[in-house]
């Protein structure tokens, strides 16, 4: 069955004394995400448009359900932006667009820019909502010091819809940089283009992002205003060897679109991982799963993310089997992959319990979205 409700007092009524479980959705853009859920869907689809945004106090509140294209588009036209490079996975997941604001939270999704500028749930200020007891509530405000007690904005970061079905978010915006370009660099081994990209981010040049894949090399990107990038780019320059190239501002642009996007994997049905590590292991690690498994890695955040892209014999492979220090999620798979492999890292004994403490407060009855995230709740 299919929920759509008008405005949050119909959420609050849906969900108010409800007994079987619901999948909370906005468009639908993220439903890929997380374990496999056969549930009526609760459609937040209606709770569209922007309610309130002033660019000259650098914030922007809209209905969760708001395409994230239209925020997009408005903020361009104030020379404004969303600051954690908020991605578009539309291709990876065969979405039919980029989905909406609200999803940007609830999965906590951010681009290249994460390793410099933060994540999404860095980045919101306030969010109102329904609980899975059919309360309505509101967390935070419009302004950056509005916290007393918990931080409920930021709790909803990476929930994946199983505290609450949010109805509106609040963010704090930034103005764009004026200018960019990138240093890129030939490269062929992982381990040398993560001393490269961990060289680069501890030169005082402001390095924004840094990532690698092959048949690019290694590519840095530098943004500001123009005096400023034009002497950094000279400076980094003249610390690499002569192969290094910089780019103008449009290949630039092209470049770091393409890599947040993840254009760099093109086999539709091959299962895709999210690892996070510290940088200095990523590259060793990137290493590692290309000669055991014949994985295709693009590596960002200098090292600290990898999108692991497995082949289609080693398509139901756990990964998780190297990793010591750090969490994998299983990003993109078939059912029956995700029937044995858990899609998100598991957590330590202590943690799932203060993760279970949280998630009965807001949903004790287990309405919202159970099993997308713990298979037990």
């Amino acid at each position: 069955m299919l929920l759509t409700p008008n405005t949050p007092e119909d959420v609050a009524d849906i969900i108010r004394g409800r007994m079987n479980p619901i999948s909370v959705e906005g468009v639908g853009t993220k439903s890929a995400l997380g374990q496999e859920t056969s549930h009526d869907i609760l459609s937040l689809k209606k709770l569209s448009g922007v309610i309130l945004y002033v660019p000259e106090e650098l914030v922007i509140e809209a209905q969760a359900a708001t395409p994230l294209k239209k925020i997009l588009s408005l903020l361009d036209q104030k020379n404004q932006h969303l600051a954690f490079d908020p991605p578009d996975y539309s291709k990876v997941l065969g979405a039919k667009n980029s989905g909406s604001i609200g999803s940007l939270l609830t999965c906590n999704l951010s681009g290249p820019r994460r390793l410099t500028q933060g994540a999404a749930r860095d980045h919101i200020l306030g969010v109102a909502g329904v609980s899975g007891r059919g309360e309505i509530f509101k967390g935070g405000g419009r302004v950056v010091k509005n916290v007393t007690g918990y931080d409920i904005p930021k709790l909803m970061a990476g929930s994946y819809g199983t505290l609450a079905a949010l109805t509106s978010v609040t963010f704090k915006v930034l103005p764009k940089p004026e200018t960019e370009c990138s240093i890129i660099i030939p490269c062929a081994d992982y381990i040398v283009a993560g001393q490269v990209m961990r060289t680069a981010m501890q030169k005082p040049v402001d390095v924004s992002c840094a990532a690698f894949q092959l048949g690019t090399g290694v590519v840095l990107r530098l943004e500001g205003i123009k005096s400023s990038v034009e002497d950094r780019s000279k400076r980094l320059l003249s610390t690499l060897n002569e192969s290094a190239e910089k780019s103008d501002e449009l290949t630039s642009k092209t470049l770091w679109q393409s890599i947040r996007n993840l254009d760099f994997f093109n086999d539709d049905t091959a299962t895709i991982w999210r690892v996070s590590v510290a940088p200095t292991f990523g590259a060793m690690l990137a290493t590692v799963l290309k000669n055991t498994y014949g994985a295709k890695i693009l590596l960002d955040w200098a090292g600290g993310l990898l999108w692991v892209e497995m082949p289609e014999e080693n398509r139901a492979a756990n990964i998780r089997d190297h990793i010591t220090n750090g969490h994998a999620m299983l990003f993109r798979a078939a059912a029956d992959v995700k029937q044995n492999i858990d899609v998100f890292h598991p957590q330590s004994a202590d943690l799932a319990k203060l993760s279970h403490r949280v998630k009965q407060s807001f949903d004790p009855a287990g309405i919202l979205n159970p099993g997308r995230m713990n298979r037990n709740w």
